[in-house]
């Protein structure tokens, strides 16, 4: 391999991709839109079965505007393990395409083959899908009022390892390199995000996780931006973390319900993200929005669990994750009541009432239970 030659044609897709960056600065209107489509993907393992919960709510919420020909759905099938590998691609042509035909998606999770598996070198469907839609904001609520824990995560979901985890290359059986991109720009619309989501949500502490004391010229270059763009929202405090720290402090009691608005590449996101997740009952039960100007896309956050579905229990698959992401996409969509009715049952069903409970066996509620629960829940409030 002539890796000089591999490295240069790396160096010249990221520069051309950040010369189209500065010039895509242009967000879809929803409220201009005649009928927004919502785009509804199953995946794989139990995510069909989740997301189909997921969409009857959705459809009870929206029962009005779908009459009225204000919302449509429609439903995205061949985003399975099996379809991409023998497509040989992270998102099949054909599936691109009607991705590419919504506004917004709800999505169940997608397996990403680990280096071995029988799937082959697949790039992660989230990935091609983040990049190909260029969803870059990653943003993940986690709320516990009785533990003071109010925080929200501005996750870059379009550069850092993941945006490159399928150029790597093994340079000999001892050598392997994978690369890692940060780009003013990219760490610029984040950070905004981020800062704007603070001022307009009353926010007061923005706080930027990296690790620019070791990594430094791309965390670094991360954290000179993000600091930048604080210039311009004078009225929040802005600090920085590593980390390493920073996955301490989020479980220090004394320390961790000073945390509001955080900032951070995408690994350092992904994994604290899933961390924080814990403290409001773990990943099943966090849901998370992909942002871009033209598209949203809101997922479940944690895996396919194929292993229920080999042994025959996908029907008792806890669906709160996918749900509390379609919570979010009512928000995003413009209809604010409708999701603020949707998170307040969600907490109702699941946090404090919790007359059911999943716990992925036969010896707790089904899905279809959870869901059930959730629209008596919702009637109930609307009364």
């Amino acid at each position: 391999m002539d890796y000089r030659k591999a490295f240069e044609e790396i160096v010249s897709q990221q520069l051309a991709r950040v010369e189209r960056l500065k010039k895509d600065t242009e967000a879809v209107d929803y409220k201009k839109l005649d009928c927004i489509r919502i785009g509804i993907i199953g995946g794989d393992g139990i995510g069909p079965a989740i997301t189909a919960h997921a969409q009857r709510i959705l459809e009870e919420l929206l029962k009005e505007p779908v009459k009225a020909g204000k919302v449509e759905f429609k439903v995205i099938d061949g985003l399975t393990i099996e379809n991409r590998a023998a497509c040989g691609k992270a998102i099949p042509d054909d599936v691109m395409e009607e991705i590419k035909s919504c506004h917004v998606l709800l999505k169940g999770p997608t397996t990403t083959p680990r280096k071995g598996d029988k799937w082959g070198n697949i790039e992660s469907a989230n990935v091609a899908m983040r990049k190909a839609l260029d969803l870059f904001a990653n943003v993940r609520p986690v709320k516990i009022p009785e533990d003071d824990i109010d925080w929200t995560f501005f996750r870059e979901n379009t550069e850092c390892l993941y945006a490159m985890g399928s150029q790597g290359v093994d340079i000999s059986d001892d050598l392997a390199i994978d690369f890692r991109v940060i780009t003013n720009p990219g760490t610029e619309r984040i950070a905004r995000q981020a800062f704007e989501y603070a001022k307009n949500n009353g926010k007061t502490r923005v706080s930027i996780v990296t690790k620019a004391n070791i990594v430094k010229k791309t965390d670094g270059k991360f954290l000179e931006v993000c600091k930048k763009v604080a210039e311009d929202y004078p009225g929040i405090e802005v600090d920085d973390w590593y980390i390493d720290i920073m996955t301490a402090k989020l479980i220090d009691p004394k320390r961790r319900s000073q945390f509001q608005v955080l900032i951070l590449p995408n690994l350092y996101g992904d994994i604290l993200t899933d961390e924080a997740a814990e403290f409001q009952g773990g990943v099943g039960t966090a849901g998370s929005a992909n942002i871009g100007n033209r598209y949203a896309m809101f997922e479940a956050i944690h895996g396919s669990a194929p292993r229920m579905v080999e042994e025959g229990r996908e029907m008792y698959a806890d669906p709160s994750s996918v749900i509390r992401a379609a919570a979010m996409l009512l928000s995003h969509i413009g209809y604010q009541k409708e999701s603020d009715q949707l998170a307040k049952a969600l907490d109702i069903c699941t946090v404090t009432e919790k007359k059911i409970q999943i716990t992925g066996k036969p010896d707790g509620a089904t899905g279809a239970q959870l869901a059930d629960y959730i629209l008596e829940t919702i009637r109930s409030l609307s009364l």
